[in-house]
């Protein structure tokens, strides 16, 4: 009975431990499973022994940066072991938090201020305390003393807060009061960590708003887009619209004056009443204007003169219309020719200017 009591006794704070280490990834597991019971052992430890306990702080050391110390005594190394597992507990834990609150700074702060009295070296009188961007968050039984850790929040390298942890009593003297260098280097490391987490989720917020105002504009440019839309659409009915009226107008009002004229006026004069009734087709078709917009180069006189040549009219007449020799008017016609880009080549001016090429779509 006494040895299964005295079995009891020793396994309780080994499972008590072991449940500590539960917390901290699988490396940190095995690195403290592996050595553990050799702090705990009460034969005399052997020079081995000794190096294995003195590679497990190393390890830590690794994790969490703090000042080696070369101590051979058994009892401090466990010491310095659970005070390392509960700082490595605080870190991991924050991480934790930081994935399950990753969209809200506020929820994050709320539940890590109280896993920090657990990591410090007396618990039962550890509280702490958050202050950022002018909120705080306070553990459980928080009370302000003299007994005082803090350090400050950073975020693009301004302060916008601090995290503190308090004694509730008086402790031994330690490195910076009642506090450990060890604890100095967590409470900076836990500061560090709240302002990058909070830059993070407040640079993901600012992505989203700015998403949210994309979506926002694009809706927007799409409905100005289909508005517009609309609004050529009726641009061209109106336009289809007035060339029918134009059209219209000009086949059963003006063309049949221009019929009964020509069968009024001389041989030789028709030609004018043909070429007055060419150009009013042109309403409809608008060759004048096409030619002008394309080739800007054309001077309002050559312009006149190929919608001469596209009616039909040749050198001589045009020469007389104008008032003009005929070599005046063959100069204009090399001018157009090159204008038109059609210089040396086997081109009919007439054909080129009657080409269907000149019409606008309907």
């Amino acid at each position: 009975m006494d040895r299964k009591c005295k079995k009891n006794t020793y396994l309780m704070p080994m499972f008590y431990w072991y449940k500590q280490c539960a917390y901290l990834p699988i490396d940190c597991q095995l690195i403290i499973g592996s050595n553990l019971f050799m702090a705990r052992s009460k034969s005399p430890p052997s020079q081995i022994d000794l190096k294995k306990k003195q590679n497990v702080i190393k390890e830590l050391q690794f994790l969490l940066p703090i000042t080696h110390n070369d101590e051979t005594d058994p009892a401090k190394i466990e010491i310095a072991l659970r005070e390392r597992i509960k700082e490595l507990n605080c870190l991991y834990g924050i991480s934790l938090l930081a994935e399950r609150y990753s969209d809200s700074i506020d929820d994050l702060l709320r539940n890590l201020v109280n896993i920090l009295p657990p990591s410090w070296q007396y618990p039962e009188i550890t509280c702490a305390r958050i202050v950022f961007k002018g909120k705080t968050y306070k553990s459980r039984g928080f009370k302000v003393t003299k007994w005082r850790q803090s350090s400050q929040i950073l975020m693009y390298n301004e302060p916008v807060g601090d995290v503190e942890v308090l004694y509730l009593e008086e402790s031994p003297p330690e490195d910076e009061g009642p506090f450990l260098k060890e604890e100095r280097v967590l409470i900076d490391a836990v500061a560090e960590q709240i302002g990058k987490i909070s830059m993070r989720i407040a640079a993901e917020q600012e992505l989203q708003e700015i998403n949210k105002q994309l979506t926002v504009e694009r809706k927007a440019l799409q409905e100005t887009n289909t508005a517009l839309k609309a609004v050529l659409t009726r641009i061209e009915e109106e336009k289809q619209s007035i060339y029918k009226n134009v059209h219209s107008n000009v086949e059963k009002i003006l063309m049949p004056i221009l019929h009964a004229l020509t069968l009024e006026l001389p041989i030789i004069q028709r030609k004018y009443v043909d070429m007055l009734r060419t150009n009013l087709e042109e309403i409809a078709s608008p060759f004048i204007n096409h030619l002008s917009r394309r080739f800007l180069s054309l001077t309002p006189t050559e312009i006149k003169i190929c919608n001469m040549i596209r009616n039909g009219l040749r050198t001589k007449e045009i020469a007389q219309i104008q008032g003009v020799s005929m070599a005046t008017i063959n100069r204009h016609r090399e001018h157009i020719r090159g204008k038109l880009e059609i210089t040396n080549k086997e081109i009919n001016l007439t054909t080129y200017l009657q080409s269907s090429m000149w019409d606008e779509s309907r």
